[in-house]
């Protein structure tokens, strides 16, 4: 059974399992609304602080096989070590996830590969804990060289420094680069993480539903308010339940001929104004090239900072009277910025 190659997979449940009763109670909720197609539960838990509540261990799986059972909903897992691994399949466990604090680690992720191994095990990887899309691309590769062939994508966020809008910062452009370079895997977000409350999870679900991600995983517990770790960015079942039915659900295609047409005529223009970007941009290349020759020649410093910072400053004040982003400008000028630097000193 392929259980991740499906639009709008929900995959839900405590960010820890605790007990029986609770996963099982979780479980049986999640079971009833009828949305849900995987249970998740922490069993071993990477906490930040040592004396924090790092997971039940192994008598959490029997828990979970145990909800199975009764509801008929395969589990998942994160698993960080071989060991963890080992115990996993021995409850079949029916999905395993490698989470953002081992994906950063290689020497973790081929362990882990090696010991899945000749196996026909579904894997989800999160993204690394920093944004370092290589790392999550180096984990794809180790996998697939261990022949598995299941494997899925969890957005969760990048960690930050300082107070942020979010707990980990969601950096879309890495997950859409991702979709981009393997548009064969399934790509979750994970909403929970990103956010580190509940307010913001509906939003940010929209968001991933509106960039055409597979589905989401939402952490999901019978009694948050008394949970033994990340309280505070879990839902009970009907909450979720609730944030499911509010989200706006979206297609790639659509069978309207006159909506197809006035698409092309507009992506027409795009591929127009990107041709002529690229043009301009090239000119202006040319133009800096002219600029390093004549300093070479008059011994002046390829880098002239005060007529950088006139540059930029002066884009960004007409970039807001055309509506555009100062963020988006900044970024945009310093490309082209280290583009120039770069054609003025390859010749000298």
């Amino acid at each position: 059974m392929d259980l991740i190659n499906k639009k709008n997979l929900i995959i839900a449940g405590p960010c820890s399992v605790e007990s029986e009763e609770q996963i099982i109670e979780t479980a049986i909720a999640l079971k009833k609304s009828g949305k849900i197609d995987i249970l998740r539960g922490g069993i071993w838990k990477p906490r930040t602080n040592p004396g924090s509540f790092e997971g039940i261990g192994v008598k959490g799986l029997s828990w979970m096989d145990q909800a199975r059972k009764e509801t008929g909903l395969p589990f998942g897992v994160e698993v960080a070590t071989d060991k963890h691994v080992e115990n996993a399949l021995n409850f079949d466990a029916n999905l395993l996830w490698i989470g953002a604090r081992t994906s950063v680690n290689p020497f973790s992720v081929q362990m882990i590969a090696d010991s899945l191994k000749g196996t026909d095990q579904t894997i989800l990887i999160k993204n690394p804990v920093n944004p370092d899309i290589k790392l999550w691309i180096g984990a794809i590769e180790r996998f697939q060289k261990a022949g598995i062939t299941k494997i899925g994508l969890i957005h969760r966020g990048f960690s930050s420094y300082g107070n942020t809008e979010f707990r980990n910062n969601p950096l879309w452009q890495i997950p859409i680069e991702m979709k981009r370079l393997f548009p064969e895997l399934p790509m979750i977000c994970d909403p929970s993480h990103i956010c580190g409350k509940k307010d913001t999870l509906s939003l940010i679900a929209q968001k991933s539903i509106d960039l055409d991600y597979n589905g989401l995983m939402i952490e999901t517990h019978i009694n948050p308010k008394n949970a033994l770790t990340d309280k505070e960015q879990q839902i009970t079942p009907n909450e979720l339940i609730q944030l499911l039915n509010n989200l706006t659900l979206k297609s790639t295609k659509s069978e309207n001929n006159h909506f197809e047409k006035e698409l092309n005529k507009l992506r027409e223009q795009i591929d127009f104004y990107d041709d002529e970007l690229l043009s301009l941009i090239s000119n202006r290349m040319n133009i800096a090239k002219k600029i390093g020759e004549i300093k070479n020649q008059n011994e002046i410093t390829v880098l002239q900072s005060n007529r950088w910072n006139e540059i930029l400053n002066r884009t960004i004040d007409k970039s807001e009277k055309l509506n555009l982003g100062k963020s988006f400008i900044r970024k945009y000028m310093e490309a082209i910025h280290l583009e120039s630097i770069r054609i003025q000193n390859e010749d000298y």
